[in-house]
């Protein structure tokens, strides 16, 4: 019903468009994680018979300017001429690519950077890079439209782009109730992005993701209200999406029969046993011998392989609903969130919840970090009392805990923490800018994300040889090593290090990451170059490893001494990091039993919730992994992952992989 009126809409609004005069000036204001973080400013003229769109577009980033300028030639009829955009997409990335196209011969001139090629149009194809400029992909949707809607079409230089219309909403902003329909585009990013054109066919606001995975979104200025809709409404439509593309098993009884179960309890190993689960819950869990199979349910063949609790990851980023997939694909059924966009998380873990998308359980820590031109654009709290009011916040939408980030002041940290514990909350996070480790689990900090802020209690300084200079000495064995570490212990502080996160920081830039981490040649085409294009420089090298070995020692004491260690991966390899973070936990003295339990059974209790899950036990929820392979015998077993039961609801990994675009 909608269509037919949206075509007509878009198609008039487009022939009027070239019909304006000259230095037409439109603007989007720019956000990242919801906050306002630039502009961008288009201006459109009419030159020569075609029409011209230069998009002048720029944010700051915590610190650094983002600045990009692309310019946009087309016919009348909306057919590109000519593109080219220069500048950066992020802190990290930069682009300098143009495209020229003949209309009479069909062929296309591509340069991306100092390289150029032609090439020969077999199709009607628009070019665009990435995510940014904002109405390069307002111009794009319009092309789109007035060329028959196609399923998919190719994007220049290179690429393909899917567009669906996915319905109209009703959105209230700047006093007036507006229509907007819905759509979601995917292949200018890994994943998908949401759009809405307002009556006019103009963008109105898109959802998306910035060049470093960040959350990003763009408005016109009349619809900016209505953002924490728009990004609620974008993660709801894309997560129930995905649930259409990754069928599940259906939930009811079924039997796990023959293999060996580790149930991470500490317990030995159980060959040939049998795992009832009914209704999404361990129903029954031993051996054959004493545990008999229902009459009449589904029997999963588990012979020759293992069975072990469904993963944790207690670092986790959830910035796009395609997480949710390579999380299960990868075995973790439970992930805790540690800083998010509000309306974004919050939305994905109510379709999660009510079994309508696909992903892990989440947990939630809310973040909050201080003023100052590195704070993080999420809850930005100066004062006692402003961090006092995102608790509130965050405690009445049922979030778990709090995430304290870097900028966040000694005064505000002290009052979020008291008005956490009051809730019953904990607070995790990082150790603030200018408070010391210590300072800030006497403050109230429960957890500490990132070994970065452990390694340094390690450290003094000792006499020199001289006798008057002092050196620096990491020294993990040392009296001031050693009341540190039982510092943390007297307050039961829990510590999730990132070991993996850093050494895809630290390894050589000359070295292949994938010699180090494997899953980085699964991982969609979009996501494997900046995860490659990292490391150290030569110069470099030797203290970078050093680093990294002060890292696994730091661990290596922290365990020893009995201060809990709960696997979490942040933003590195998606999923496939985990394993290489427990893989360095037996690098740092843990058997692989440790390794597996500080993924399994230990954050289900540092979360409270070992009464519900983290081990294979009977009543406990139906999260579980069936590898071909002991991971006792090797960790890195875990990798080899055939089937994965989420609250008793049975996955194949290679289709939840496949699906997101990676290679299982």
């Amino acid at each position: 019903m909608h269509r037919a009126h949206a075509l007509a809409i878009v198609v008039s609004v487009g022939r009027s468009l070239h019909a304006q005069p000259a230095a037409v000036a439109d603007s989007f204001r720019l956000y990242k994680f919801e906050q306002p973080i630039g502009w961008e400013v288009d201006r459109v003229t009419q030159e020569d018979g075609a029409v011209v769109r230069a998009m002048d577009f720029a944010f700051t980033d915590r610190g650094r300017r983002v600045p990009l300028a692309a310019t946009l030639r087309t016919a009348p009829n909306g057919d590109p001429r000519h593109f080219e955009l220069k500048g950066n997409t992020s802190r990290f990335t930069r682009v300098d690519d143009a495209v020229d196209v003949d209309p009479t011969t069909h062929h296309a001139r591509l340069r991306v950077d100092s390289t150029s090629r032609d090439t020969t149009l077999g199709a009607a194809a628009f070019p665009i890079v990435g995510y940014a400029p904002v109405g390069a992909q307002e111009a794009m949707l319009r092309w789109w439209d007035a060329h028959g809607r196609p399923r998919a079409f190719a994007t220049l230089p290179n690429g393909t782009v899917r567009v669906e219309a996915r319905g109209v909403d009703t959105v209230s902003s700047g006093g007036r109730t507006v229509a907007l329909r819905r759509f979601g585009v995917g292949g200018l990013i890994w994943g998908r992005e949401t759009a809405w054109l307002d009556p006019a066919g103009r963008l109105a606001a898109l959802v998306t993701n910035d060049a470093e995975f960040d959350h990003f979104e763009a408005a016109r200025p009349e619809y900016a209200d209505a953002l924490p809709r728009f990004v609620a409404r974008a993660a709801e439509d894309a997560a129930r999406a995905l649930r259409q593309m990754s069928p599940a098993a259906p939930s009811g009884t079924f039997a796990l029969v023959g293999g060996t179960v580790i149930d991470a309890t500490g317990a030995p190993p159980v060959p040939d046993a049998v795992v009832v689960v009914r209704d999404g819950r361990i129903a029954a869990v031993g051996p054959r011998a004493r545990v008999p199979v229902p009459n009449g349910v589904a029997v999963v063949d588990a012979r020759g392989k293992w069975v072990t609790p469904g993963l944790w990851d207690m670092h986790a980023h959830y910035e796009q609903v395609e997480w949710g997939p390579i999380y299960l694909g990868t075995g973790v059924t439970t992930a805790r969130d540690v800083g998010n966009e509000f309306d974004f998380i919050a939305a994905v873990r109510r379709v999660l919840d009510a079994g309508e998308g696909v992903g892990p359980r989440l947990l939630l820590a809310g973040v909050i970090d201080g003023r100052g031109p590195y704070a993080l654009g999420i809850q930005q709290a100066a004062t006692p009392a402003e961090g006092e009011a995102f608790v509130d916040r965050y405690h009445d939408a049922h979030f778990d805990q709090i995430k304290i980030y870097s900028s966040l002041s000694a005064p505000v940290l002290a009052a979020v923490t008291r008005r956490a514990h009051a809730f019953g909350m904990t607070v995790t996070g990082h150790v603030p800018n200018g408070i010391a480790t210590l300072a800030a689990v006497d403050s109230g900090m429960d957890q500490i994300n990132h070994v970065e802020y452990l390694a340094p209690l390690m450290r003094g300084r000792v006499v020199g040889p001289n006798g008057t200079d002092s050196v620096p000495l990491f020294a993990p064995d040392s009296a001031w090593s050693r009341a540190a570490i039982a510092h943390l212990v007297a307050h039961h502080t829990v510590v999730d290090p990132t070991l993996a996160l850093f050494e895809w920081a630290l390894h050589p830039a000359r070295e292949p990451f994938a010699r180090t981490e494997p899953g980085v040649t699964h991982v969609a085409p979009e996501l494997r170059a900046p995860l490659e294009h990292s490391g150290v420089p030569a110069a470099r090298e030797a203290s970078a490893a050093e680093q990294m070995r002060q890292f696994v020692e730091t661990v290596r004491a922290l365990h020893a001494a009995g201060v809990p260690i709960v696997a979490g991966t942040d933003q590195t390899v998606p999923g496939y990091s985990l394993h290489r973070e427990l893989e360095l936990y037996v690098r740092a003295g843990f058997t692989p039993l440790e390794a597996l339990q500080a993924a399994t059974v230990v954050p289900a209790r540092v979360m409270g919730r070992d009464g519900d899950v983290g081990t294979v036990t009977a009543g406990k929820r139906a999260d579980l992994l069936v590898v071909d392979a002991d991971p006792l015998a090797d960790v890195a077993n875990l990798r080899r992952i055939s089937l994965v039961i989420a609250n008793g609801r049975r996955y194949d990994p290679a289709v939840l992989l496949r699906n997101v675009g990676f290679i299982p």
